[in-house]
């Protein structure tokens, strides 16, 4: 069995390598989806195509460079950023939702990109420098252990991550205590509705590895509500249509159409929460006393 830090491990082995290949390749784009993406063909064939993210090009503050094809959502869309807000992105990857939110927040805001994979780190702090921006920052660490201190965020956002998480309940609970009372997070990440049949569901964590780690869509939602967020709403929700050549492999005509019209299958959603403005919760005695213009830069 895969221990918890072995799929960090492995999770973070796949992202360096796609932060290299990109960087000294450029961004390959297949209908708006890296081939070595999470949401790529990554071991089936290559005639398939996945788009489970949405597209950026028309987004205030879309930097090309930074756009690794890698999400499932839109999240800042749907954030309700407002000037002067302090944003964090968990999993911000080269930074591309990090920008797209300076864009909202502007130059008054802040905005903190957190990544547990160096090679992304590094990229992004390069397109931040290539783009003069001098209050976005980008920070090393674990979503299951935010190295932020508490009631530091306005809003949280993160794309298709909290999925490959192994503790997604630590993930959730630590994006409350981030956040201060009366903020709120959007999130947009990979669930299912039903059961999949076994083979497929094997051969889909293949052909998109965002899809493994997912979970189901009740159990997802009811961890945000039991971290103690309220206000919850699903914002956006769309199927990831597998291809039918995929299905017909390991299920009949007939069950073909049922699973079609069940609503069983691979889902992104983007998700909404609040912390309550009366925290039930303690602060915690052990977060970080400091986040200034440096100290988050280690």
């Amino acid at each position: 069995m895969t221990t918890a830090e072995e799929l960090k491990a492995i999770v973070r082995q796949k992202y360096g390598d796609i932060a290299r290949q990109e960087e000294t390749q450029g961004v390959t784009v297949d209908g708006g989806c890296g081939p070595s993406s999470c949401c790529g063909p990554a071991a089936t064939d290559a005639s398939y195509s996945i788009l489970m993210n949405d597209e950026y090009q028309t987004i205030d503050g879309y930097v090309a460079d930074a756009d690794l094809g890698l999400g499932c959502g839109l999240p800042t869309q749907f954030a309700q950023i407002k000037p002067g807000d302090t944003v964090v992105d968990l999993g911000s990857g080269a930074g591309n939702d990090c920008f797209v939110a300076r864009a909202e927040t502007g130059e008054t805001g802040r905005v903190i990109g957190l990544d547990m994979t160096p090679g992304m780190i590094d990229r992004a702090r390069k397109n931040a420098k290539a783009l003069n921006y001098t209050n976005v920052e980008f920070v090393y660490g674990d979503i299951e252990d935010i190295p932020l201190p508490d009631n530091l965020a306005d809003v949280v956002v993160s794309n298709c991550v909290m999925n490959l998480v192994p503790d997604k309940a630590r993930a959730f609970q630590e994006t409350y205590r981030i956040l201060k009372p009366g903020g709120h997070f959007s999130i947009s990440d990979i669930v299912l509705v039903g059961d999949l049949p076994e083979g497929l569901q094997r051969d889909a964590e293949l052909y998109a590895g965002c899809v493994s780690g997912a979970i189901q869509e009740r159990d997802y939602l009811d961890i945000v509500t039991r971290s103690g967020f309220t206000a919850l709403q699903v914002q956006k929700k769309k199927e990831i249509n597998l291809p039918t050549e995929l299905l017909r492999t390991y299920i009949t005509a007939d069950e073909l159409a049922a699973y079609r019209q069940d609503g069983r299958g691979i889902y992104s959603i983007t998700v909404f929460a609040r912390k309550p403005l009366t925290d039930p919760k303690p602060a915690s005695p052990s977060a970080e006393s400091c986040c200034g213009p440096t100290c988050c830069n280690g």
